[in-house]
């Protein structure tokens, strides 16, 4: 059985208690980060065997992990924060269980894109998701590609504190001056959220640290009318 276990993304408390169950009764935790994963595994008093599984060892690790699942070992793969397979590693170790007729359970948990996305301020039945922005050249081809398609009102994506303002400059002279939400260190101590204009957006951050997570609304984007049927709560009166 591989077992997919979501974590927090900043604040340990934001993890389940099935997650703990899981990574406390599996006989190895595969790792994007084992230093990272150990600080989680202290926090909760867990001590298993770790392993990393990250973008750069993963294809040569998967045969020696089938292996050991079909031997009848119980693993968990987890990332460094949140959901692993989102814009993280451990699609392929995935796919092969399934071509091998492995079970892979996931254990739900936190995920910065549906926090930010839930925190946005737009409506978030449909959307595209970027994952992390890439760069320069490829960030433009991608920006025109998205002010081309009708079907993309809003779209999401993951940005380090570097190359914030380029992206956000790419976005105001592709996009206009687009509604804009902003999450940065999500969960965490030094939480900030930013609700407004890209232009509003560009002067506000100037030096920026932590995880970034971006939501924009495409200003074509159909308005979403209000439910002319609702009543207001008793309890609110």
């Amino acid at each position: 059985m591989l077992y997919v276990v979501g974590t927090p993304i900043g604040n340990l408390k934001d993890i389940t208690l099935r997650a703990i169950e899981t990574l406390k009764s599996v006989d190895l935790i595969l790792a994007e980060d084992t230093r990272r994963t150990f600080q989680l595994l202290s926090h909760y008093g867990i001590t298993k065997p770790m392993e990393s599984f990250n973008e750069r060892n993963s294809f040569k690790k998967i045969d020696k992990i089938i292996k050991c699942l079909k031997s009848g070992m119980k693993i968990a793969q987890v990332s460094d924060a949140g959901m692993p397979v989102i814009s993280d590693p451990g699609w392929n170790l995935v796919r092969k269980c399934h071509e091998e007729g492995i079970k892979v359970e996931v254990i739900p948990g936190p995920s910065a894109l549906t926090s930010a996305v839930a925190i946005s301020g737009f409506p978030g039945t449909y959307f595209y998701f970027v994952g992390f922005m890439p760069k320069d050249k490829n960030r433009r081809r991608l920006l025109r590609k998205i002010k081309d398609n009708e079907l993309i009102e809003r779209f999401a994506f993951f940005e380090s504190p570097e190359r914030l303002k380029k992206t956000l400059e790419d976005i105001y002279n592709i996009l206009g001056d687009c509604k804009i939400f902003i999450a940065r260190e999500i969960t965490k101590l030094h939480e900030e959220q930013f609700y407004g204009t890209v232009s509003q957006a560009l002067k506000h951050f100037d030096k920026v640290r932590g995880e970034i997570t971006v939501v924009v609304e495409k200003l074509e984007a159909t308005q979403i009318p209000e439910d002319e049927g609702s009543q207001d709560l008793e309890s609110c009166e």
